[in-house]
């Protein structure tokens, strides 16, 4: 594992459903193929050169001092600090960053300030021992397998991502699901009620179109295909009592279903 260190850590989001956030790992070993938006706006901005140097990832080893030191100013002014946006706080297999991000999770908890997480790895069990405010949630896109090989390459298998979650579920954690960035069919053909129904448990389905892929731009009726498949993510949620966000540009308004 290699490390870097920052001169601050916690910052405000401009994600549309997020507060404040944090990101103490450079790059991501799950390898998403969208492409990963996180990794475009790394090469953008000189911070890496290629998706090797991305899939490396480096960990941020002055994490809880900055964490010490921001915290105290900035903690009435917080609802939650989500982990990540720009990374992904429990990497499969990345067990250094994984042991991090729990001593993260708990030194926020400490200043009072819950947590919002967000994963395509497994979440691990001990997070059931931290602050029953904290909020649990997995990326989930689809249940093909083959198509996870191909689309986030080294990330953890669909149905370990969901048991990790139900676990956290059953303890009393509040969760949720981030179906996003959600394909067209022309890159893979499902159907998305089988993928509702497995996560009927959580609290909270955020949905969203997948962007900055030629395919999607190649599809006819794309604009037509996400207004569908939001309005059937909405009447799911409506079904079973569970929150719902629709991030903005899914629904195209001038187009009918």
């Amino acid at each position: 594992m290699e490390y870097t260190t920052r001169k601050s850590l916690i910052y405000k989001t401009k994600v549309e459903y997020g507060d404040y956030t944090i990101n103490h790992i450079e790059g991501c070993s799950h390898g998403c193929n969208y492409p990963c938006y996180a990794m475009l706006m790394a090469k953008r901005f000189g911070r890496i050169n290629n998706y090797e140097e991305w899939i490396d990832p480096k960990l941020v080893s002055n994490t809880l001092e900055l964490l010490d030191n921001e915290l105290p100013k900035l903690k009435d002014k917080i609802d939650n600090i989500h982990l990540c946006f720009m990374s992904d706080p429990f990497m499969y297999k990345k067990y250094e960053i994984i042991k991090m991000s729990i001593k993260a999770i708990k030194k926020i908890n400490e200043y009072g300030v819950k947590c919002s997480i967000l994963t395509k790895g497994i979440l691990p069990l001990e997070l059931s021992n931290l602050n029953k405010s904290n909020i649990y949630g997995i990326t989930l896109i689809s249940l093909d397998e083959d198509f996870r090989k191909v689309m986030e390459p080294f990330s953890a298998p669909y149905l370990e991502r969901i048991a990790g979650l139900k676990q956290l579920k059953q303890r009393g954690f509040s969760t949720w699901v981030s179906i996003e960035p959600y394909p067209t069919p022309n890159i893979i053909k499902q159907d998305i009620s089988i993928l509702l129904d497995k996560v009927k448990f959580v609290d909270k389905i955020v949905f969203g179109k997948l962007n900055y892929n030629k395919k999607v731009s190649e599809y006819n009726n794309a604009k037509i295909f996400f207004n569908k498949m939001a309005k059937e993510v909405i009447t799911f949620c409506k079904k079973m009592n569970i929150e719902c966000h629709i991030k903005n540009g899914t629904i195209t308004k001038k187009v009918m279903v």
